[in-house]
């Protein structure tokens, strides 16, 4: 029988690797791991960037805001425009070379039907037409006009053999054997309505008279306007 008081002999048990040198737990367990370099490196940037975009899209939201009210009160309302006088001299048509001659003078009455705006007209062009044959163009002095204010405004064209082609060459000489030939005159402008200190943006005014018929006399070219003034179409 073994001795129960003789001691147990055998391998003792290896000893157990602990990390950290030796130490099982971390000496200071509240250490948090280094973050990289880069980490943080871009979020400053990324926070202005949005601010700034923000701040644009509320900025441009209240100015677009703003010129809505502003257009809603003022109700700006397109001029009217109607050729009131037409005179036409040396007025000729050759067909053998296909051209036109003459000079028209244009009288247009301009009407500002805005009780609160007036208008300020500016790069002012105007031309005339027999159907789609472009015959002549000219330039219109730049004007002003206050509210409920009726304007005359004058431009004169002048064609020597403007070439129109031969099929406008005809139709205008077989309207001239009838003794009234009509023509579409045209108007661009720049306009800018204005109220005190306030100004709108500017923009493209656009005429069309369409028709504008005239009277021939048998002899010496000349014309009148027939059938009294005629109203313009305008859009902006």
């Amino acid at each position: 029988m073994t001795d129960p008081t003789r001691p147990v002999t055998g391998y003792p048990a290896p000893p157990y690797a602990q990390p950290n040198g030796g130490y099982p737990y971390s000496t200071n367990p509240t250490q948090t791991q280094p973050r990289g370099p880069y980490s943080n490196a871009y979020n400053p940037r990324a926070a202005f960037i949005r601010r700034f975009v923000g701040a644009m899209v509320a900025l441009f939201v209240i100015v677009g805001c703003i010129l809505l009210l502003v257009w809603l009160i003022l109700r700006p309302k397109v001029p009217d425009f109607r050729v009131d006088s037409l005179s036409l001299s040396n007025f000729n048509v050759s067909s053998a070379s296909q051209s036109v001659s003459g000079t028209w003078s244009v009288g247009f009455i301009v009407y500002n039907p805005n009780k609160k705006l007036s208008i300020r007209y500016d790069d002012v062009e105007s031309s005339i037409y027999y159907g789609p044959g472009f015959i002549s163009e000219t330039r219109v002095p730049p004007f002003a006009q206050g509210t409920k204010d009726r304007t005359s405004v004058n431009a004169t064209f002048s064609a020597a053999n403007s070439f129109v082609g031969a099929p406008v060459a005809r139709d205008i000489d077989a309207d001239r054997a009838r003794g009234s030939v009509s023509f579409n005159v045209k108007l661009l402008a720049r306009v800018e309505f204005r109220r005190g200190g306030w100004r709108l943006r500017r923009r493209l005014l656009r005429v069309l008279c369409r028709g504008v018929a005239v009277s021939l006399s048998s002899k010496g070219g000349l014309g009148t306007l027939a059938g009294g003034s005629r109203d313009c179409q305008v859009v902006v």
